[in-house]
């Protein structure tokens, strides 16, 4: 088989690599990716150093058109990468079609910011003076990602990136190399300078670390795991970097008494287990007042019943399989924490077998829990969902802040008093009214509180916050 290379000072270079395997069809080799080393990472650390002065001077034009090209070629392709998007991550074709129409939107949107590109002058409290307010491209970037949203999130790490002015070094996450190697071979051929975008696949160990290693890394963006992030954090603050985490998520979705069931069970069922349940974004704690609790929980495992686990690429497919054999373990471990905790299994639990052999587990419904369970205060990250009643909106608010992350969070109310103070005190970066917990717009802020994110937010025009630094200029007239 070809082996898709690593990207690095505008050659594509590597010998070694590694099997990208089909999670809904585990006899099928994806493909065979490079598997960098941390010399090649210095070698990608070093052009895109070198190539910093030109590109950060470029002209928005230049920017605005590569950017422009890369977004219409993924839409123009986007039947054939979401193929490979659910290929190799198991998302059902659907979601994984809707994922690349986001990741185009994502280009779309940047190139138009590059020819927004604006700043300040106002004048100095002294006299004939001048002041200028300016933003500058940060440098070096870093971008590391995971593997539940193989192009969406590079998409939106590595548009704005580009847009203002900085040069990259991409790695993503080992398990998902396919989509994010055709992101920077479209980006590649759009035209980009040699060493402004590098790719280094490889593993976090090797390829990570000497991202976090290198003094010249200006800035890092980090999405994945709580604890990876914060050695993240540790590496930037002994070189003086700055860096962005989007981490954890334990999100909550509150459903209250007066809430048109139908919307409830709707919003539950699409954030707890589509995408199998694999989204920072997810609501794994369903916190349901006692008024509407039984109707609730009766009418949502009715609904999980016709939720068909099947082969991701397969017509009529609602859950793809887990995404490889470790995270199916730490799937089935929770599931057996929750039944030892004393929680109830209501629903689900079971692995499946399908015509092709994969990780496929049944959504799984947990009730009868308390917010003091490990499985209602540790992120699971599969399609297992718990249910904690409570008695009235006041327990339910305080039950959904009480948790170490603050990530997104859900009601489903028909009460306008009700939804306006959640919306004013819930605790998370985003919150959603009658509406599923995962699915944010490409052109709005993006980004959590507490354990879930550290730093300026992803995506919208916000984004600048992070990939650029303010510089303010005194003119003497």
């Amino acid at each position: 088989m070809t082996i898709y290379k690593n990207l690095i000072a505008g050659e594509w270079v590597g010998t070694d690599a590694t099997k990208n395997i089909n999670p809904s069809d585990t006899n099928e080799v994806v493909g065979l990716y490079a598997d960098g080393s941390a010399e090649d990472t210095k070698n990608a650390i070093a052009a895109a150093k070198a190539a910093f002065p030109a590109w950060s001077r470029s002209g928005i034009w230049e920017r605005h058109v590569i950017l422009k090209k890369a977004g219409d070629e993924i839409m123009a392709r986007k039947d054939e990468l979401g193929a490979l998007l659910a290929r190799e991550e198991g998302k059902t074709l659907p979601e994984a079609i809707g994922e690349t129409i986001r990741a185009s939107q994502i280009f779309e949107f940047f190139a138009g910011e590059a020819l927004r590109l604006a700043g300040e002058v106002i004048p100095s409290v002294r006299p004939n003076i001048g002041v200028e307010i300016t933003r500058d491209p940060l440098g070096v970037i870093g971008i590391i990602t995971p593997w539940n949203f193989p192009i969406a999130i590079p998409a939106w790490k590595i548009a704005p990136a580009l847009c203002y002015g900085n040069t990259i070094v991409f790695k993503p996450a080992e398990l998902v190399p396919g989509c994010s190697w055709a992101i920077v071979d479209i980006l590649h051929r759009a035209g980009l300078p040699k060493g402004v975008l590098n790719l280094v696949m490889g593993r976090g160990s090797v390829v990570g670390q000497a991202m976090l290693d290198s003094p010249d890394v200006t800035g890092i963006t980090f999405t994945g795991s709580t604890g990876t992030g914060r050695r993240v954090a540790s590496a930037s603050i002994e070189h003086n970097r700055k860096f962005q985490l989007e981490m954890g998520g334990k999100n909550p979705m509150v459903v209250l008494d007066d809430a048109d069931l139908g919307v409830a069970v709707e919003a539950a069922a699409n954030s707890g287990f589509f995408s199998t349940g694999q989204r920072c974004t997810a609501s794994s704690r369903l916190i349901v007042t006692e008024g509407i609790h039984d109707k609730f929980v009766a009418a949502l495992t009715e609904k999980l019943q016709t939720l068909v686990v099947d082969n991701a690429l397969k017509s009529g497919t609602h859950i793809g399989p887990v995404v490889d054999e470790k995270q199916l373990k730490t799937d089935t471990d929770y599931i057996e924490i929750g039944k030892k905790e004393g929680a109830k299994l209501a629903f689900g639990g079971e692995l499946v077998t399908r015509e092709t052999p994969g990780f496929y587990l049944q959504p799984t419904l947990f009730t009868e829990a308390t917010n003091q369970m490990r499985i209602s205060r540790e992120e699971i990250f599969g399609p297992v969902v718990s249910v904690i009643r409570v008695k009235d909106y006041e327990e339910a608010l305080a039950t959904a802040n009480d948790t170490p992350f603050g990530l997104s969070a859900g009601i489903a109310t028909t009460s306008l008093k009700h939804a306006t103070h959640f919306k004013r005190n819930s605790e998370a970066g985003m919150v959603m009214v009658n509406l599923p917990t995962a699915g944010v717009d490409f052109h709005v802020p993006f980004g959590g509180r507490k354990g879930s994110s550290y730093g300026p937010r992803e995506q919208g025009k916000y984004a600048a916050e992070f990939y650029t630094s303010v510089k303010t200029a005194y003119t003497l007239a």
